[in-house]
């Protein structure tokens, strides 16, 4: 008996002293790792955030290293099973789970008919092609759902790292491509469809776009309506544009964690993060090639304050440049397209955050599609960080900008 209890004794310490530990190391990463620049919004709510996603990740890892399964697995089940929130659901919208073309969307469906169809929106969750799922953006898709009288159909595509690119674009664009054709099935006028996606999500959806025009007169499809692209991804030429720069710190996506997501994206080989960083992983004459869409002087002024260190490597490595390769293919770095391609492309909805590593990557985007023609709306949150739409309405970690962020998306859905 004596021996029970020390035992019980020595675990129940155990686990104390991790815990101690665990909360040790979080209030220590979240208070020294992160920079939280003048002007952002709600920076203790932020920190709050952020060392929650420290102590998800740390979770993960201690799980891993115990055999428990990989860390992502983890982490996603904390985010989807412990820490989602259940959505009430609108008394006036009707949600089903179904399957477009074998890939699983929830439909977010008016109950009360129109005379006329309505405008549907096709939306790619972010979670750097990694992370995320429908679960976890119920809420959102339901209130884009009410907000804009609109059928909303949410991919839930597949992720990495059990999946690689192009799975998670021919998901979505498998779903889109079934929409299109369907659309009336769901009392959907099939030339007012929509893709919409955060981050990840995104870039998903600009390449869908690209895919789309480049295949409607074949499959004699409509031209999408409109693309809302909010702080997207959409190239890994360069990790030192100014907002990587003044924003490689700031949560909640430091400028190495992008990398990471990129190349677990790409192909999983973590070995090559250093190269891709510091611009070794392609040849000079193709980055010289690709300043002419990605060079800071196209970004305006304001935005490069404090000034910006230009990437100055002169050598590559062949071998690291044939296996990053598929990265510049526009259905990966749509940024990365011609002009051909882009001046095809549906009018677009940008939406930026001031201190976030992506913030260049929409107004480089911005100014490729005005420059060929294609009609931008743009909205830029001054006090904003990546992943700020996510909290919109989430009791005391709502952050204002948040809402007016996803106020003024609606705003743009209904009027189109």
């Amino acid at each position: 008996m004596d021996l029970v209890l020390w035992t019980l004794s020595m675990t129940l310490a155990l686990v104390v002293g991790l815990f101690v530990l665990l909360v040790s190391g979080v209030i220590y990463t979240v208070f020294t790792e992160p920079v939280l620049p003048p002007g952002i919004q709600g920076p203790g709510k932020l920190r709050l955030i952020y060392g929650l996603q420290v102590a998800i990740g740390t979770l993960g890892n201690i799980a891993q290293n115990l055999g428990l399964g990989p860390q992502v697995t983890v982490v996603r089940y904390i985010h989807t099973k412990v820490l989602r929130r259940k959505s009430k659901k609108e008394t006036g919208l009707i949600i089903q789970d179904v399957q477009f073309d074998g890939v699983p969307v929830r439909v977010y469906q008016q109950r009360q008919a129109l005379a006329e169809e309505r405008c549907g929106i096709l939306f790619f969750h972010g979670g750097g092609w990694t992370f995320g799922s429908i679960d976890e953006y119920d809420h959102l898709c339901q209130y884009i759902a009410k907000e804009t009288d609109s059928t909303v159909v949410s991919v839930e595509y597949r992720l990495a790292p059990e999946h690689r690119y192009p799975t998670q674009l021919e998901d979505c664009l498998n779903a889109t491509l079934h929409f299109l054709k369907t659309a009336g099935d769901y009392g959907v006028d099939r030339t007012r469809i929509v893709v919409c996606g955060d981050s990840a999500g995104g870039n998903l959806a600009a390449a869908v776009c690209l895919r789309v025009t480049s295949m409607k007169e074949s499959l004699d499809l409509p031209s999408l309506r409109a693309q809302v692209l909010i702080y997207p991804a959409l190239q890994m030429v360069d990790f030192n544009l100014p907002s990587y720069q003044q924003n490689q710190y700031v949560p909640l996506l430091f400028r190495t964690r992008m990398v990471f997501f990129y190349l677990q994206y790409l192909n999983g080989d973590m070995s090559l993060a250093e190269d891709v960083l510091s611009g070794r992983h392609l040849p000079v004459e193709l980055k010289t090639n690709y300043r002419r869409w990605l060079k800071p002087d196209l970004i305006p002024a304001k935005f490069q304050v404090g000034g910006h260190k230009p990437n100055l490597a002169l050598m590559h490595d062949d071998d690291v440049y044939n296996l990053v390769k598929p990265s510049l293919e526009p259905t990966f770095a749509p940024l990365l397209a011609s002009d051909a391609a882009i001046g095809k492309l549906p009018p677009a909805y940008i939406l930026t955050c001031e201190f976030d590593v992506l913030r260049d990557d929409g107004l480089l985007f911005k100014k490729r599609l005005e420059d060929n023609g294609v009609p931008v709306s743009w909205y830029h949150v001054e006090d904003g960080f990546h992943g700020i739409i996510s909290c919109f309405d989430n009791g005391y970690l709502t952050f204002s900008s948040g809402r007016q962020a996803v106020d003024d998306i609606v705003s743009f859905l209904v009027d189109i």
